[in-house]
């Protein structure tokens, strides 16, 4: 029986695992590299324990000293969260090796669903569609250009060993198919070490839907239906909401089924995610697996009802699941950002530095998942994701209310933040009907542009030509004796401005 957990990961994701263990009454240790002292998930841990300086080679990416660290606090358990080590395969073997349980599925599945040419083979022999492409890694140059051919363009180069958008290629023109797979082994070496290329037939509507699993190490597994990441940038997910807005319950069935078997084709335990890129008519082909727990996890929870993180540590204390597929249904409407600490209206550049002071939305329906404060500075060093806000309605309609509403008030000083630009996607039309695609963003650059502001100048003087019609106003409706009063009209002014604003 677990009783003591150690997360190998920092910021949001460390906390969130945290919360789910004290519910349970299981201890949690925190691991933090010299940047991440002052962190919260190492203040709000049982226990917390330096692994390292700021890179990440040298501390959260080193298994050496989670291991020793793990060692040294007796934990029971290690849980990866997202990104780091999550889906590495030689750290879910180094954690059985050493008598620590691995919070995540064996090696094996790691494995077979990271490749993804393997991958590909592994669910077209279960069945599951794939996008028409090829089985086999392209070898050179020449056999890529008569492959991609024969396929037919557009296509995607992709690395094997990619994610992430990384090692990634469109090809729309026979005179690009060069310089575009060695651009895209180029990328995946410099990424992941291995340049191994594949090719896939391009969807030129795509839609990105994702199927949340759970498997235990029985047997079982049952999905928790599907969630909409079709609002990207560069390949990287920007918000996601659950239900899918383009979804039919036949279609969603059909999906979930395979999405089960995709799981049960690698024996796979735990949570993990099954991708999927859909076209506009519903025909969708299987895109990659994730072997962890996503980003995007809250909005499943708060439409299902059911705690993944909780799930994860009952399944790897060897608990069958509670659940059967037809117990599950989803309610309402979620929807979830990702706030970054980035400038989107300077090409998104990194805005890292000391957070002035931060007011958190509050209300029905918000969930905020995150770890900054006022005064704490965020380092050069990670992902500047800083927290994840989910709104929750009876609909999508009312959820996207709550979102818009929850932005609003959502206010972060000293930094940039992708709050605004986050608030310009939920008012753009084609969003707000839900048919967009993953080109959404590069298809509304003008609707998602910064608005020119108003400048100090412009700012000033309407304060000023507001005090002046105020006090005008003030001196018609008073008595002239009244004109007399001590009383400043400024504080008259901005009295009746509180008032106003209240």
């Amino acid at each position: 029986m677990i009783k003591k957990i150690l997360i190998a990961n920092r910021g949001e994701i460390a906390i969130r695992v945290m919360r789910s263990c004290r519910e349970m009454g299981i201890c949690s240790v925190a691991v933090y590299s010299e940047a991440d002292r002052s962190s919260m998930h190492v203040q709000f841990a049982d226990e917390a324990y330096c692994i390292g300086v700021a890179a990440s080679s040298e501390s959260y990416l080193n298994v050496e000293k989670i291991i020793a660290a793990a060692k040294k606090a007796n934990a029971d358990a290690i849980h990866p969260g997202y990104g780091f080590l999550s889906e590495n395969a030689s750290f879910s073997n180094r954690c059985k090796e050493e008598g620590i349980i691995f919070i995540g599925p064996d090696a094996h599945a790691i494995n077979t669903m990271g490749d993804k040419i393997t991958a590909r083979k592994t669910m077209m022999a279960s069945g599951v569609p794939v996008v028409p492409g090829t089985t086999d890694p392209i070898a050179d140059l020449d056999e890529a250009v008569k492959t991609i051919l024969e396929i037919g363009l557009p296509v995607m180069v992709k690395a094997s060993a990619g994610g992430g958008g990384k090692g990634m290629r469109l090809v729309e023109k026979e005179e690009d198919i060069l310089s575009s797979v060695k651009a895209a082994k180029s990328e995946a070496l410099s990424a992941f070490g291995d340049d191994t290329v594949y090719v896939e037939k391009y969807i030129s509507s795509p839609h990105h839907i994702e199927f949340q699993i759970l498997a235990d190490q029985h047997g079982h597994c049952i999905h928790l239906f599907e969630r909409e990441c079709s609002v990207q940038r560069r390949h990287q997910k920007v918000v996601e909401e659950t239900p899918s807005p383009i979804m039919r319950a036949d279609v969603r069935e059909e999906m979930g089924k395979h999405a089960v078997a995709a799981a049960k084709a690698v024996n796979y335990s735990g949570a993990g995610t099954i991708e999927f890129i859909t076209d506009d008519d519903l025909n969708y082909y299987f895109l990659e697996m994730n072997t962890r727990l996503q980003v995007e996890h809250p909005i499943t929870e708060q439409v299902v009802g059911i705690d993944l993180v909780r799930e994860q540590i009952n399944i790897a204390n060897g608990e069958e699941l509670h659940y059967k597929q037809e117990d599950l249904s989803q309610h309402g409407h979620a929807i979830e950002v990702r706030i970054y600490a980035e400038d989107p209206d300077n090409n998104f550049m990194p805005s890292p530095g000391k957070i002035k002071h931060i007011k958190l939305p509050m209300g029905l329906g918000i969930r905020h998942d995150g770890y900054v404060y006022d005064g704490y500075e965020i380092p050069i060093y990670y992902d500047p994701m800083i927290s994840k806000l989910i709104a929750w309605g009876n609909n999508r309609q009312e959820a996207i209310s709550r979102m818009k509403r929850a932005l609003e008030v959502y206010k972060i000083t000293g930094i940039k933040t992708s709050i605004p630009f986050l608030s310009r996607i939920l008012d753009v039309p084609a969003f707000q009907k839900g048919g967009y695609t993953t080109h959404f963003i590069q298809n509304h650059p003008e609707e998602l542009k910064m608005k020119e502001a108003c400048s100090e100048e412009c700012i000033d003087l309407a304060a000023i030509t507001a005090f002046v019609h105020y006090t005008d106003r003030l001196q018609k409706a008073q008595p002239k004796e009244a004109h007399n009063s001590n009383t400043s009209a400024w504080k008259n002014f901005g009295r009746k401005q509180a008032v106003t604003s209240l």
